[in-house]
């Protein structure tokens, strides 16, 4: 998932803020992490990089959402990113259940 940041004077800002699993897979392509791989090699790659999973700032880290999910085994990354998806989103919408969290929702940025 990805938003347009608000619009300034600074032109080297990139496009959209990414968050979840968008902002999971850029830190990916960065990361030194061969597939077919189990929880201890993602952890040792990018456990402890906090990834945005909402527009408001809210962060988890990839071994935190790994604590979450069951799946051990990622043969591709695609299997990584689709196990983490529903722990991303479950803590966005968790994080997003008050008032200023729904208010926030109505912003477009």
């Amino acid at each position: 998932m990805g938003v347009r940041p608000p619009t300034d004077d600074n032109i080297d800002e990139p496009d959209t803020l990414a968050f979840g699993i968008a902002a999971l897979d850029e830190r990916l392509e960065r990361a030194d992490l061969r597939f077919p791989a189990d929880a201890a090699d993602v952890r040792a790659a990018v456990g402890d990089e906090a990834i945005p999973y909402d527009v408001s700032g809210g962060t988890m880290t990839v071994g935190e959402a790994l604590d979450e999910t069951s799946v051990t085994h990622f043969e591709r990354e695609g299997d990584l990113l689709n196990a983490l998806h529903p722990v991303f989103e479950e803590r966005r919408q968790r994080g997003g259940s008050g008032l200023l969290g729904r208010l926030r929702s109505l912003v477009p940025f």
